[in-house]
């Protein structure tokens, strides 16, 4: 057994079984691939995979339990590494963060600003995805750490350790001479008269406009949805719509053809939290960078917090 064998499962795995796809990945033949996980299944006398003549078409059920303790190993193979470098001093490396576009665009640059000239020998890796996509990224190793949203909070996997970050409200913003700048005082009522634009409903925040809505026995008119806020304000500007975006992405300097309507009393709050894989070894200039994000959390607890599972509400325990 190695770990090249370990390696060639989880791509096959992570590639949805095509063995083609997994050997691109691990620059071999696809019968490299092959003949490396019928040796390991030959090792350990079960078979890992379930079979369509040559094709993998699912896990059997011991392959299920073996997956996961793969996964495990080559964790724990990453860790070893990164803490050797850490015991002889070394900051370099590389960091990837998965995120979702609102949080890469507006949250995160002065944040990684100062951590680049903190630690300038650390190369950075930005992934943007859904929350759904960045939370599957983490536990994949493909992003040490990723910002996900409420939904995935309430769903408490136990893979994750997850931490509230940052939280921000909603605005509303329309073309300039709207009629709705008129208003002395704005109602879900108003707005829901007019057609709207806002973000997908896998996206942090959709769930909290959608819930301010509906408790006021309204539906919202939501003709045209996006995954940025950048491509909201563009249709908001062509007279499609008006538009429903994170507060921290309308800019009056340069976003002059719209104007913004503080909607903070109308809608709920938005929260992005960081999320990391559980047992996962953070790096020294990982652990900074998240304390930096968690300034009123000592690293010493968010590296318990990180070993062991426990959540941001749990801390007061670790």
């Amino acid at each position: 057994m190695n770990f090249q064998q370990l390696r060639t499962v989880r791509e096959a795995i992570r590639k949805g079984f095509n063995l083609t796809d997994a050997a691109n990945v691990l620059c071999t033949s696809q019968s490299g691939v092959s003949r490396q996980i019928r040796e390991l299944e030959e090792e350990l006398g079960v078979e890992i995979f379930e079979r369509y003549g040559k094709r993998l078409i699912g896990l059997t059920p011991p392959g299920r339990d073996i997956a996961q303790i793969i996964d495990r190993l080559l964790v724990e193979q990453e860790n070893l590494r990164g803490a050797a470098s850490d015991h002889f001093g070394l900051i370099t490396g590389q960091l990837d963060i998965a995120t979702t576009h609102a949080v890469a665009r507006y949250l995160l640059p002065p944040v990684l600003a100062a951590f680049s000239a903190q630690y300038p020998q650390v190369k950075l890796g930005l992934h943007q995805a859904s929350p759904a996509q960045v939370a599957q990224m983490v536990r994949d190793g493909v992003a040490d750490l990723g910002f996900v949203n409420e939904h995935l909070y309430r769903q408490s996997p136990s893979d994750l350790v997850l931490f509230k970050a940052f939280s921000w409200s909603h605005c509303l913003i329309v073309p300039v001479g709207h009629p709705l700048l008129k208003e002395p005082q704005l109602t879900l009522a108003q707005v829901a008269a007019y057609p709207i634009i806002t973000y997908d409903e896998c996206m942090t925040g959709r769930a909290q406009i959608n819930q301010a809505f509906y408790e006021h026995g309204l539906t919202p008119n939501v003709v045209l949805t996006a995954l940025d806020s950048d491509i909201i304000k563009a249709y908001v500007e062509v007279g499609l719509g008006i538009g429903i975006i994170a507060e921290m992405a309308y800019s009056p300097d340069r976003d002059q053809a719209i104007a913004c309507l503080n909607q903070t009393r109308l809608t709920l709050p938005n929260t992005a939290y960081l999320a990391l894989r559980r047992g996962a070894f953070m790096r020294g200039y990982a652990l900074s960078l998240i304390h930096s994000i968690l300034p009123d959390i000592p690293v010493a607890k968010l590296k318990r917090a990180i070993e062991v599972g426990n959540h941001h509400a749990d801390l007061q325990a670790v």
